[in-house]
Order: C-alpha cells, then structure tokens, then sequence
C-alpha cells in the first residue's frame, strides 16, 4: 500500500545507517524478527546506554532488558524495522496468529496461518527501546493493569535522546516513533503548547524527525462546558504529542484498500483545538501484522508445527493509529538511508513527504495530506 517493497528494490531503501528510537513499552530483544543480519540492535557507535546496548527503562517497575510484557511496542518496532523468514518457504512456517469475527455474537476467534516471510518497512534501520509505557502496575500484567505510562517518563526520554545528539551537534538518533497519546487540558495549556508539544517541537528543532500517531478517537465526542453553556464537539480528537506542530502526526486508513475504505473509523480527526491542520498523512492501520509479544502473543497460547510440536505464536494482527505512525517511521527512515543529504532536516523531511502523498478524496480533517507513497517520494527529489 506505501510502495516501501518497490522503494527497496528500486533505489535499496532499507534503513542502512539510520538509528530510531521507539518511545513505548519495549522491545522483545529475543524475537527472531530482531535476529536478523544486520541486527537492527547492534552496537551504535557513542551511544552510551546500559547494557543490552539498544535499551533504556524509564518506568518504576524496571526489570532490565529488551523485554516487552505488553506487546504493544515489538508490535511497534517490526513495522519499522527487522525481518524474519520461514523454514519451509514454498509453503510457510505456522507462525501467525489473526482473528475472525463471529457474526452472531461479534466475539473474536483466533486463527493460525501460515507465514513465509515479512519485514518492516525500513529492514536494516537500527532501534534504540526506549521504555516509557509500563509492564504493569500491581501484580501480574492484564490488559487492565498494563500499557500506563506517564507524561514525565517520556520527557525523561526525550531529554536522553537530546544529551545523546548532544542537541543537534551530533545526530546519533534520526528520528523517534511515539506510538502513544494523552489528552490536553486546555484550562492550564493551549492545544500544542503543553510540555509534551513543547519538547517534541525542540526535539524536531534540533534535527530529529518525530512521527506520532494521531489517535484512536476518531469515533468519539467531547463535551465543552463552562458554566451553564454547553457544546459537544465530534472532530477536535487529536491527542498529544499529535497536537505538536513540528510532529509528523499520522492517521490511519485500511490495510488493503485504502481508495475503498477510506480512514479508518477509530482515527483521531483535527482540526487541532486552535485550528491548526491534523493529521499530516494517513498511512494502513487496520489489522496490521507485525511481531507478538507478551500478552498480545499470549491470547493465541501455542500452535502445532508441521512435525507436531508446539510453537509460539510469533506474529499477530493489531489496529490503530499506533500501527499507522510506524509505517511513516519505517519509510522516513528507509527515505533518509539513500537520501543522507536531508539527515538534520526533518522539517524538510515532512515538507517532501507530506507534498508527495495520494489522495484518498477524504476531507483534510480526516485525511490530512493524503496516503503515505514511498515511491513518489524518492521519484520526487
């Protein structure tokens, strides 16, 4: 759908060279996806963080590690980058765990197929976990208890990645992915000037290109009070970071058929509360296939190979903004690997992509600029 399969055999954008830090729950180090040659967690260069090298815990409850109980950010990070392929490439490994729907009752029903081989959009770019999204809060981890994180931990992040590029003197981080969002409260800041926007815009300022998602509350409703006057808003959904004007804010569209289907239901809509234009871009967010870990993994428990032993479940489907922004990570990275020239300027770097996209025919609010297109891009400079 963002032609990154073509950019790859067209003009070999596979992220060589380019570092990312994925801002979420962590990464599992240990998935065969992250296995490949070239690793996407190699050593890099004058970076100093904590052993394994490609990993940094800003949560209460550190357990050390590229480990990732939730799920939610190995699902983030194999979108970006990393590979795996299978044994029995003719037919495929059964590695995959997806789910249909029960028409009658509308419950979810897993499945197990077949997979003969996948790769993020930017293979051979390397990661840096950063962990702002925590394990859990107490006890064992739920899909009740865990994916909380706290503004602060991210800040903390940002901050790191500013000492580390030494606030643009050096760039050993290219870009950020923030697969996450807080809603605003605009009794104590203007939409795009809380810290978490302010932070982002310096971060960008400095030479680092952040891609965020723009929401899953594309669906929803706002009620706006003040005193006895009441109003109730449909769009303005947009959450922080994706209120950062400087962010690349990402929407999502269906995984196959964009042109049909349109933006996906659950995507956050803009205008920004002060009127700014969000979403950037959409890129597919629907029932995306990428790494299983932690609890997500665990809902399909294990499946039977071919010779009758049982396996994980390494790969699963996920929906929402949070799928969608990776993908703009992984062509940005895969982009700025055989374009070095533009590596600093990420507010040129979104000028070209957001001028290069297809249109979906969509109102702005809900399309942003149009459909992510790697190809046009690298055609376009």
């Amino acid at each position: 759908t963002v032609k990154a399969d073509a950019a790859q055999r067209a003009f070999q954008a596979r992220g060589d060279g380019i570092v990312w830090a994925v801002l979420d729950s962590g990464i599992n180090g240990d998935h065969p996806h992250f296995k490949a040659t070239p690793s996407p967690f190699q050593p890099i260069d004058n970076l100093d963080v904590s052993a394994p090298l490609a990993h940094k815990d800003y949560t209460p409850l550190q357990n050390g590690g590229l480990n990732d109980q939730f799920g939610h950010g190995s699902h983030v990070a194999g979108i970006i980058a990393g590979s795996w392929m299978a044994k029995d490439e003719k037919q495929g490994d059964p590695v995959a765990g997806t789910e249909i729907r029960n028409e009658q009752t509308n419950e979810a029903i897993p499945q197990r197929d077949r997979l003969r081989a996948i790769a993020g959009i930017a293979p051979t770019a390397r990661l840096v976990s950063m962990k702002v999204i925590a394990d859990k809060t107490v006890g064992e981890p739920t899909r009740q208890t865990a994916g909380q994180g706290k503004v602060s931990w991210v800040l903390l992040a940002i901050d790191q990645i500013q000492q580390w590029n030494q606030h643009g003197k050096r760039l050993l981080i290219h870009g950020v992915n923030m697969s996450l969002g807080y809603d605003f409260d605009p009794r104590w800041f203007a939409c795009g000037q809380s810290p978490i926007c302010v932070e982002v815009n310096r971060l960008v300022k400095s030479g680092v290109v952040v891609v965020v998602s723009a929401g899953n509350g594309g669906y929803s409703s706002f009620i706006a009070a003040s005193g006895k006057a009441e109003a109730r808003f449909s769009d303005l959904s947009i959450t922080d970071p994706g209120n950062a004007d400087l962010a690349v804010t990402v929407g999502s569209t269906h995984r196959d058929m964009p042109h049909q289907y349109g933006v996906s239901y659950f995507s956050s809509r803009g205008p920004t509360g002060d009127g700014r234009l969000k979403p950037d871009l959409v890129a597919p967010g629907e029932r995306i296939l990428s790494c299983a870990s932690g609890l997500e993994a665990s809902k399909y428990g294990t499946i039977k190979d071919d010779a009758g032993n049982d396996v994980p479940v390494l790969y699963c489907e996920q929906s929402g903004t949070s799928m969608a922004a990776p993908h703009v990570s992984g062509a940005i990275a895969a982009f700025l690997s055989v374009r070095r020239e533009f590596i600093g300027q990420p507010e040129r770097v979104k000028e070209i992509f957001l001028s290069n996209t297809v249109d979906l025919r969509r109102e702005r609010k809900f399309q942003g600029a149009g459909l992510l297109d790697l190809m046009k891009v690298l055609q376009a400079v």
